[in-house]
């Protein structure tokens, strides 16, 4: 743990050389303070722990106060400054009675606007002051089960902490709950369900009345109803609260860097005092699965929901001990469901009637223990589908598993626990403090990464082919039983189909028992002699290199062991967008899935499954405006196979034609319901709009996708993968040398890659001329919702990189307006966002986007308030407090990422083409933090004018905005 601190300590040496943060001095001094002396010492069995024999994590502390509030402590320093503070309350959407529903979340939302401490709509403001952003480091959710506020405070000091407890206990015992409070924020949350509710929140709604008939989870969806929200007072919120937010129904959890002793001191001083009136409400029932609460099939009808079938298997959700004897029980489970999930993917690749496939035990919100299946036909054939799915599953529940399949699995699960005990030490505070909270909602414990591995291999024994048909026949056959059918279209016969086809019997289909031989790295195409370095040199940041091969490729190398056990890989090839046309559309909409998917050499996607299994390696695949690019997240044992296996894809790609059909077919299954809901029409046309409809932008059509074929997707990649330069960035945990040498004999041995010339078109990206009145754009959904956007045209590539970096805190700044005007104050929008857009690699097309949903007779209205708010901007300097409440956040956020290797490789991105990108890494911090009232005045005027905007409304068939 000591070493932990003195590596993130580096790391903030070099941010504070960045962006004149901390001092040297005051970093390590802080980071040495920071480290734990040890593990705290073995307490007797805790509130967590209680009927429970696993291994209690020593790194928690646990205490409960005399008011019965339970908390759970611990030191964290990843990132180094941060605390992380959850506080759960356990009242769920569950826990309302008919006349309340919503009033869970509705209690949330009053909670965050204003408390015994905190006027009404100030304490996003003081948390932004602490270097807090709103959304990302506060925010809340609400379940079935359990509300939880989360707070992550970066660079937190005694006195921001102080403060935030302080805040946090005053929005529990009394928040501000006035029939004005309630009536403002009734137009937020009615705002809010407008903008949930389409074709996939009534698909959730009926697989919710049909699975849990009969059980509250039926008619409990957190939102509530309009009927009940629309009804809301405040006297009847004050009775929702004095019922549940009592201290004996909360949980703290807290972690982070700092001591233990202190976080305790702080939860004593400020919720020690909180005492609620009266007598709380005992939890409800949350029933059981009734088999005559329903009928036992349903066919659900949503115009441009793609065709699927779920089927259930329900039993009773009953609170048990969180034994070791359960969690193996629960492990062998899981690798069964495995076993099956691995054959119906293997189907799904061959090209059968079904797109996708799978089984899944969840404990929902502890109403229901069950197995749900989940099936995406391949076309409109769902019987077919459910048909061979039911016999993969027949053949599950009768016949055994092989050997060789449960090894498989076994050694799958097993590297996944393993790789977060090599990782423990850099798992962040964040991700604890919600663990804990998460084991208290599912009534269960928390371990440590070692005892996790440690419960699942004394487990092995267990996992034999009888046992594991035994887990696999109650899983798929024990338990009340339903089935769902999702149509877009109605079919008048679709409900005795369903009926008829789930009794209709069924011959099982039986895999292969025994794989196929062993995958070895020697079955990958051959590669050439170890290539030669030419050049090598220092860049970027202390301790970073470029070394240049003979062959023209070029890594960028960062050695180092901030984040232990973990070695980050980025491939960068050929031009990326630029690769394309603007003019002729070309298949890159179907390279994300299918380029990967379809093997390298003659292995194909299923043995390379089997030659990574047991390894952390990946193939992941995105186009970014100048390059494509292959990533993977490995560690130090894999990581020279793992650049082997980039290499081999793009010296030798295979050409399976299947994922290319599998592809077209799921993206034929979902291109309709794009056009079902404003947010979907804006997904699928707003930037090929915004980009003056260049077709790399624009979202392929039917007729387009129909036609492909996977000769044609092979001759627009084959050159693609051949040809253009290459960039291999490796960061992370790995020895320099041997590095060096592993790219050598991979990416050095390749050949000489001829280079494609890239038109000037390609290179260029185009704004939208500017419009006196919004394009107008159709959806076919619910006719209360609409959406609108107004962007100005700013700039790109690195003339102006000043520009780009003040522009991001100029938009931070323009977005908290319209938050505060649109949701706070008016609630017109739920979710009002402003974005600016930048692209260093084209040398036109940067735009500031301001967006919302609304409802169509408030668009005239987001309008107005946007560009007042822009002219407002460019007209008045903003305030001296404004202005920190934009900085402080962005310091903390630069001094938080800055401390992985993820953040530094993704500034690195392109310095081997372009040594301006190193320049744009270097400047960063200081662009944007010392930025000035009259640096953004400036930017506004110059960017935001009136004249120059572009802008689009999406609205329903058949209703005019107003």
């Amino acid at each position: 743990m000591t070493v932990l601190s003195r590596r993130f300590s580096a790391s903030l040496l070099v941010l504070s050389l960045l962006i004149g943060g901390v001092s040297p001095v005051a970093a390590a001094d802080r980071a040495a303070e920071s480290s734990p002396a040890g593990h705290v010492a073995p307490q007797a069995r805790p509130w967590l722990y209680e009927n429970s024999d696993v291994p209690i994590d020593p790194a928690w502390r646990f205490g409960t106060l005399a008011n019965g509030l339970r908390y759970a402590v611990r030191r964290n320093g990843v990132p180094p400054g941060q605390v992380s503070i959850r506080l759960r309350i356990d009242a769920g959407s569950l826990m309302e009675r008919p006349d309340e529903l919503g009033y869970a979340h509705f209690m949330e939302h009053l909670t965050f606007r204003g408390s015994r401490y905190v006027p009404d709509g100030e304490s996003k403001r003081i948390w932004q002051r602490l270097g807090v952003s709103f959304g990302s480091d506060s925010n809340a959710q609400t379940t079935p089960t359990g509300t939880t506020y989360a707070l992550d405070l970066p660079q937190a000091t005694p006195d921001g902490l102080h403060e935030s407890m302080k805040i946090l206990a005053g929005m529990m015992a009394d928040p501000n709950i006035v029939d004005e409070a309630v009536k403002a924020e009734q137009a937020v949350v009615l705002a809010e369900m407008r903008e949930s509710v389409g074709p996939q929140f009534r698909l959730s709604d009926a697989s919710r009345k049909l699975f849990f008939a009969g059980q509250p989870m039926a008619d409990h969806a957190p939102i509530g109803t309009a009927e009940t929200l629309n009804a809301v007072t405040a006297a009847k919120m004050e009775a929702f609260h004095q019922r549940w937010y009592r201290p004996e129904n909360a949980v703290i959890s807290i972690a982070g860097d700092m001591d233990p002793a202190d976080a305790e001191k702080l939860i004593r001083d400020h919720f020690s005092d909180w005492q609620a009136p009266g007598k709380g409400a005992a939890l409800p029932d949350f029933g059981a699965p009734d088999a005559a609460a329903a009928p036992a099939t349903r066919v659900f009808v949503e115009p441009g929901v793609s065709k699927g079938v779920t089927m259930a298997w329900l039993r009773p959700w009953k609170p048990r001990a969180d034994t070791i004897a359960y969690n193996q029980a629960k492990l062998t489970d899981m690798l069964a469901l495995q076993i099956v999930n691995r054959r119906l993917e293997q189907a799904a690749r061959a090209g059968g009637s079904f797109l996708q496939a799978s089984t899944e035990q969840q404990d929902v919100s502890r109403s229901v223990d069950g197995t749900f299946v989940s099936i995406v036909p391949t076309g409109d054939n769902w019987e077919a589908a459910l048909k061979d799915v039911r016999a993969i599953i027949e053949d599950a529940v009768t016949t055994p598993p092989s050997q060789a399949e449960i090894d498989r699995e076994y050694a799958q699960l097993d590297t996944a626990l393993g790789i977060r005990v090599e990782n423990a030490d850099t798992e962040a505070a964040a991700s604890q403090a919600s663990d804990l909270v998460s084991a208290v909602d599912i009534r269960e414990t928390v371990v440590s990464p070692q005892a996790a591995l440690d419960i699942y291999r004394g487990a092995r024994p267990m996992m034999t082919p009888d046992n594991l048909l035994a887990s696999t026949k109650r899983l798929l056959s024990d338990g009340v039983f339903r089935a769902l059918l999702v149509s877009g279209a109605a079919d008048p016969g679709a409900e005795s189909k369903l009926a008829s086809a789930l009794a209709a019997p069924v011959a099982a289909a039986a895999p292969a028992r025994q794989l196929a031989r062993a995958v070895t790295m020697d079955d990958l195409p051959k590669l050439g002699a170890p290539g030669a370095i030419v050049s090598r040199k220092p860049v970027g940041l202390p301790g970073m290199e470029e070394i240049a091969f003979a062959n023209g490729v070029k890594l960028i190398l960062f050695a180092n062991d901030v984040e232990n056990e973990k070695v980050r890989i980025a491939v960068r090839f050929g031009h990326g967008q630029q690769d394309f046309s603007p003019t002729r559309p070309a298949p890159g909409w179907a390279a994300g899935y299918a380029l990967m998917a379809s093997g390298i050499g003659t292995l194909g996607q299923d043995a390379l499954d089997q030659l990574t299994n047991g390894r952390r390696m990946e193939l992941d695949f995105k186009t970014d405006e100048d390059a494509f690019e292959m990533t993977a997240l490995t560690r130090p044992a894999d990581y020279r196979d793992q650049l082997r296996l980039f290499a081999t894809k793009l010296a030798a790609p295979g050409w399976d034609p299947a994922p290319v059909a599998r592809v077209k077919a799921g993206l034929s299954s979902a291109i309709d319901s794009l056009s079902r809901s404003p947010d979907g029409v804006m997904q699928r046309d707003l930037d090929w709009l915004l980009r003056d409809k260049d077709v790399r932008f624009r979202t392929p059509g039917r007729a387009e996708i129909d036609a492909l074929t996977p000769k044609a997707f092979r001759a627009t990649w084959e050159p693609i993968l051949a040809s253009g330069p290459i960039e291999v960035e490796v960061f992370g945990h790995v020895n320099a040398e041997e590095a060096v040498q592993a790219v050598a004999g991979t990416f050095g041995a390749l050949p000489p890659r001829k280079e494609r010339a890239v038109a000037a078109a390609s290179r260029t990206m185009r704004f939208p001329a500017p419009v006196s009145t919004p394009v107008v754009l159709r959806h076919k959904g619910d006719k209360d919702q609409a959406a609108a956007v107004l962007a100005w045209p700013t700039g790109a590539g690195f003339a102006g990189m000043k520009d780009a970096r003040q522009l991001e805190m100029l938009t931070q700044i323009f977005n908290d307006r319209l938050f505060d005007r649109l949701r706070s104050a008016e609630g017109a929008a739920y979710s009002p966002t402003v974005q600016n857009n930048w692209p260093f690699g084209y040398d036109a097309g940067g735009y500031v986007l301001v967006s919302s949903q609304l409802r169509p007779d408030r668009v005239a209205y987001f309008y107005q308030v946007a560009r007042d708010i822009a002219a407002d901007l460019a007209k008045n300097p903003v305030s001296p407090d404004e202005l920190q409440r934009a900085i402080a956040p962005m310091r903390q956020l630069l001094a938080r990422v800055s401390t992985g290797n993820a953040f530094w490789m993704k500034q690195m991105e392109g310095a081997t083409r372009d040594p301006r990108y190193v320049e744009a890494m270097q400047t960063m911090g200081r662009d944007l933090l010392n930025v000035s009232a009259a640096d953004l005045q400036g930017l506004a005027a110059k960017y935001l004018a009136p004249g120059k905007s572009w802008s689009a409304v999406v609205l329903p068939e058949g209703v005019e905005a107003k």
